[in-house]
């Protein structure tokens, strides 16, 4: 039975077969090629370790006995390589023992010899479909909620266009792009319109937040891990970076990334390779960067807080996302976009955005960029009963979002005595609570959001919260 088209190889993924006979090595790349199978060839454990390399095989065909190394030694290489990479090994007839020594150092199957033909194409079949089921659980797990095509884009402000020209230009090359722009503008929505574009656009689209991981988990959330590399870790994991192979990596939030971690992250985007942690294995991926940022990666660099080779070499392409505030003739269209969007998610009726409550999105400064005015028009549509965005549903003033107000004995009510260190300290603690709650009151309780008010990294609001007891609702 042919092959469904789903269980066949990528061009750019064939079979390898590694075999020193030549008469048999030949008769099984007929009966693949016979199927529309690709195939290269090696007749020894180092030519196969090279293919493996040059080629990324989709299935490894091995015999255990070579001329120079083993099948055991071609397992080892391919799985370093790529750790779900199928291996199905050859034994002579009554090799059993052989076999299961094979399957137990990670080979998926075996195949007896004298080879028959149909055995042959049912087992690379197999393996075929395992490793696509494997691609493709891989990808959903990274791309889950992520739509395929463009994402859209809404407005028609020059500084706009000239965002979207950068982005055409960017995506017919690969070179490394930097995104800069205050939070909130969208700057993760650029990035994957940029790989929508490019020509990496049947790959994955994997993101990493580098401010919102805490720092002890990041670096194996980019590289992975072995079993056993630390206490817990029961298994091994793929890193972002692993997943992301013949795509786009979304760095987000990159003037965050520990000063420990811009050296590996430099090496990799240099060479294009790692190592697990716990791992001497080198990893080779083909992948391309995006990295997006709020801060003054400049300044940072000045101050030593972010490495001068990095940012040179993430600045390859870097491209301007304006605020809000520079694209005003968007308001209103964005607003619209975003009403109808949750209209359409609530099951409510089409509501239209009444006169004084587009005078009000207008008059107001957005210091939240595009993801406040998204957050402030579906708090409005869940609030609104008629069918009108009306200026009470949207909670703004022309100075900003509304705010509880300060009790006015505040400072009575901080304790000044005992040295000036101590009483700062407790000056420190009473601000840091009353600015992290008013700023939670004023994203609605999104910690997100608040976290971009305060201009802090996620994961110190976080601690922030926990140290003065303020408890959030997301």
């Amino acid at each position: 039975m042919p092959p469904s088209e789903a269980a066949r190889p990528a061009p750019h993924a064939p079979v390898l077969i590694v075999e020193d006979r030549d008469s048999l090595r030949t008769m099984l790349r007929h009966v693949l090629e016979s199927r529309g199978i690709a195939v290269v060839e090696a007749v020894d454990q180092p030519a196969a370790e090279k293919q493996i390399r040059s080629f990324g095989p989709s299935v490894v065909l091995s015999d255990l006995r070579l001329p120079a190394g083993d099948g055991f030694g071609v397992i080892r290489a391919a799985k370093d390589y790529d750790p779900e990479l199928p291996v199905i090994v050859m034994t002579a007839y009554g090799g059993v023992q052989d076999a299961v020594s094979a399957m137990k150092q990670g080979a998926l199957d075996f195949l007896a010899k004298p080879v028959d033909p149909d055995h042959l194409l049912l087992l690379v079949e197999r393996a075929l479909a395992r490793r696509n089921l494997v691609a493709e659980y891989l990808l959903l797990k990274e791309e889950l909620a992520t739509h395929r095509g463009l994402p859209e884009i809404v407005g028609d402000a020059p500084a706009l266009q000239q965002v979207s020209l950068a982005l055409q230009r960017a995506a017919a090359g690969d070179a490394t792009v930097l995104l800069e722009g205050e939070s909130g503008t969208g700057k993760e929505l650029f990035a994957r319109a940029l790989h929508a574009l490019s020509l990496r656009r049947d790959g994955p689209f994997v993101a990493i937040n580098c401010a919102a991981i805490p720092e002890a988990l990041l670096e194996s959330e980019l590289f992975g891990y072995e079993k056993g590399a630390f206490t817990g870790a029961a298994g091994r994991k793929l890193g972002k970076l692993e997943i992301a192979n013949r795509g786009t990596m979304f760095l987000d939030e990159i003037g965050d990334l520990p000063l420990a971690l811009q050296a590996k992250v430099l090496r990799a985007l240099e060479s294009r390779e790692f190592e697990r942690l716990g791992g001497n294995a080198t990893i080779r991926v083909d992948v391309r960067l995006v990295a997006a940022t709020n801060r003054n990666l400049r300044a940072a660099v000045a101050s030593r807080a972010f490495r001068e080779d990095l940012f040179f070499r993430l600045s390859v392409f870097p491209i301007a996302i304006p605020p809000l505030r520079d694209r005003r003739e968007d308001i209103l269209p964005l607003a619209q976009h975003f009403v109808r969007r949750f209209c359409a998610e609530l099951k409510k009726p089409g509501m239209q955005i009444s006169d004084d409550a587009r005078e009000a999105l207008l008059d107001y400064g957005w210091p939240g960029n595009v993801r406040e005015l998204q957050n402030c028009i579906e708090r409005a549509v869940i609030l609104a009963d008629d069918d009108s965005v009306r200026t009470q549903h949207l909670n703004l003033r022309a100075e900003g979002p509304l705010r509880e107000p300060v009790e006015a004995d505040s400072w009575q009510m901080i304790d000044l005595s005992g040295t000036l260190a101590e009483a700062t300290a407790r000056v420190l603690a009473e601000v840091e609570r009353r600015k992290v709650a008013d700023a939670l009151r004023e994203a609605g309780g999104d910690q997100g959001l608040a976290a971009d008010i305060l201009a802090v990294p996620y994961k110190s609001l976080l601690v922030l919260m926990k140290d003065r007891g303020i408890t959030g609702t997301r």
